[in-house]
């Protein structure tokens, strides 16, 4: 089978989206593209984000390839999978561009993975791929339509009956190849993501070492869809970074949820020309530790941190396992040996806005003062699927989506100082995108 694996044109007027929009490695439809590949199929990736093509170009080039099948990505990449723009603008954008041309249309990405019903009936695709899409389109690819009732974590619509098969899908790492990426990808991924210490020269690139998160997130999309947490086999991450060497790149970022110590891969890292950028909890770290992160070559570190956390005679909102005092020494020292470190701050979606903002913005103050970067915290968006979403509304129905959304922008007149716009009603992002 012709499969085309499609990362669209994407653009975030009048979106929440607060994640990085530079593009990035379609890592998900890369580790697709070479499992297709390995199961005899013959499959191209068509990333238009990164070459700046509009949807008429893209259309003429599925046209030409004239696929079997095409795979449409409805985050532009897993490493925007846990906070992705609320809307299907774009995606809707481009299924509606390539329908008729694509073959069968299968949407792969966060929101089909929390309510499939509502992903099939905005995209009108013909599948929608629940949780980590790799394993499953070699499934859909090598099965005729008439047995995708043997296929779980997928949702299709037949006779005009949705049927949702399973949960959403995890992969083993052990099945995800080292990828390779041609020379022409690489040469024009210039943006260094997160790196604030030098002006970047030459490509950058991104890279996976695990996947999922080892404890649950409050407002996380892809809680209950990638939290299960997995490392990749150490050979195989080598292996693709010394890929990644050989084609000039000298900064790597890890999109992992959370990196975690690993003192054989800082050790390999230290052996080789590189620089890279990280995110992490700044408590799960010792001082040890982040020296020899630091001698690694890490050159950003981003720490998520939820509002100062409370002390003793407060009320805190759940327990949490460092003190203001804790973190703020473990991130300056991590400060000593990292040129950029960052306390990424939220607010917490548990203190529903009546948390102490003064002692949050006491907090950032003396954080900055001590040379660790710190955001105007930006509320956390309750993505359908989350605990926060479920803390409010249950289990996310047909219209989650637009309800989180609504919510989102009625209560919180200010969403922080990584918000260049007011953001517009779902529905109106989305009308006329089909």
């Amino acid at each position: 089978m012709k499969v085309a694996l499609v990362n669209p044109p994407w653009s975030f007027e009048g979106s929440v989206y607060l994640g990085c929009r530079e593009p990035h490695l379609p890592l998900e439809l890369g580790y697709a593209k070479a499992l297709l590949e390995r199961a005899g199929h013959e499959a191209a990736l068509l990333d238009a984000h990164a070459r700046g093509v509009d949807l008429v170009a893209l259309r003429a080039e599925v046209a030409a390839l004239r696929p079997d099948m095409t795979a449409i990505a409805t985050a532009p990449s897993y490493l925007s999978w846990r906070c992705p723009p609320p809307e299907l603008r774009v995606p809707m954008a481009t299924a509606a561009a390539l329908r008729g041309h694509g073959g069968l249309l299968v949407a792969v990405g966060p929101h089909g993975s929390s309510t499939p019903r509502a992903a099939l009936r905005k995209l009108g695709v013909d599948v929608v791929i629940l949780g980590e899409c790799e394993e499953i389109l070699v499934r859909l690819a090598g099965t005729p339509e008439s047995r995708f009732w043997q296929i779980p974590s997928i949702a299709y619509r037949r006779n005009g009956v949705d049927h949702v098969q399973g949960g959403p899908h995890a992969v083993s790492p052990r099945a995800l190849p080292p990828l390779r990426w041609d020379d022409a990808t690489i040469a024009r991924h210039l943006h260094h993501h997160n790196r604030f210490d030098a002006v970047p020269e030459g490509p950058g690139a991104e890279l996976e070492a695990s996947r999922g998160c080892p404890s649950r997130g409050a407002s996380r999309a892809r809680e209950g869809l990638l939290d299960r947490f997995r490392r990749r086999p150490l050979e195989a991450v080598l292996d693709e970074l010394d890929g990644l060497l050989a084609q000039g790149v000298r900064y790597v970022y890890f999109i992992d949820e959370r990196f975690l110590p690993d003192r054989h891969l800082l050790e390999a890292l230290r052996a080789r020309d590189v620089v890279f950028g990280v995110q992490l909890r700044i408590d799960g770290w010792s001082r040890e530790m982040l020296d020899l992160l630091g001698r690694a070559g890490c050159v950003s570190i981003e720490a998520g941190v939820e509002g100062p956390p409370r002390e003793a005679g407060g009320a805190p909102a759940r327990r949490r396992s460092a003190s203001a005092e804790e973190l703020t020494a473990l991130l300056v020292h991590a400060r000593r040996s990292v040129p950029f470190v960052q306390a990424n701050l939220r607010r917490s979606i548990d203190d529903d806005g009546d948390g102490d903002p003064d002692a949050t913005e006491a907090w950032r103050q003396r954080l900055l003062g001590l040379g660790v970067w710190a955001n105007e915290p930006a509320p956390a968006f309750p993505y359908p699927g989350s605990r926060a979403y479920a803390a409010r509304w249950g289990a996310p129905d047909d219209g989650a989506w637009e309800r989180a959304h609504a919510h989102y922008i009625a209560e919180h007149r200010r969403l922080g100082d990584l918000q260049d716009s007011r953001p517009l009603p779902l529905s109106e992002l989305e009308h006329g995108a089909r």
